[in-house]
């Protein structure tokens, strides 16, 4: 019986993740990017600063999403229950994912020796990197070729690279 358990949940995973939708991730890992280019002058503590404004600006979006897949719910008349929000949150949730590694390497920046403009554009490479590795793992997911692949991570670098320029313009 707990065997038969085990395997029933192992193949919920499963199923969950060839279902996982990753334009979360890459709408997420451009929001991240966003968020550090127009996040201007920071205060005494930078470093935290852009951390949580990271992390907080991700959960505000996951919030606003979860809430728009809701509320597209109860309009198409679906009944609002428990499993439909839980079911909301998760598919939402790689826009507060792609938060972490910016954060992250805002964090470890001290360590690098970074200064903080420095760090500022290491959080900025991470996004785009991001925003380009969750087009791909989306695109392998949904059984695209590794040509299609390639393809929609070129898409994303440019865009990365364009918020990247914006930050270089608005800096020089």
């Amino acid at each position: 019986m707990i065997r038969t358990d085990r395997a029933a949940a192992r193949a919920d995973t499963s199923e969950r993740a060839a279902h996982t939708d990753y334009t979360g991730g890459v709408y997420g890992s451009m929001l991240a990017a966003s968020v550090v280019i127009g996040a201007g002058s920071l205060g005494s503590s930078p470093r935290l600063e852009l951390m949580l404004l990271l992390l907080l600006t991700g959960l505000v979006f996951w919030i606003a999403h979860v809430h728009a897949q809701l509320f597209g719910a109860r309009l198409a008349q679906h009944p609002l229950d428990r499993h439909a929000v839980l079911h909301a949150c998760r598919d939402e949730w790689p826009i507060v994912k792609a938060a972490v590694p910016p954060a992250a390497a805002v964090a470890v920046s001290p360590l690098l020796g970074l200064d903080v403009p420095g760090t500022v554009w290491l959080a900025l490479c991470v996004a785009v990197a991001g925003q380009v590795g969750w087009s791909v793992a989306a695109a392998r997911r949904s059984g695209a070729s590794w040509r299609l692949a390639a393809g929609t991570a070129s898409v994303n670098l440019l865009l990365g690279l364009l918020i990247v320029s914006f930050k270089f313009v608005l800096t020089h």
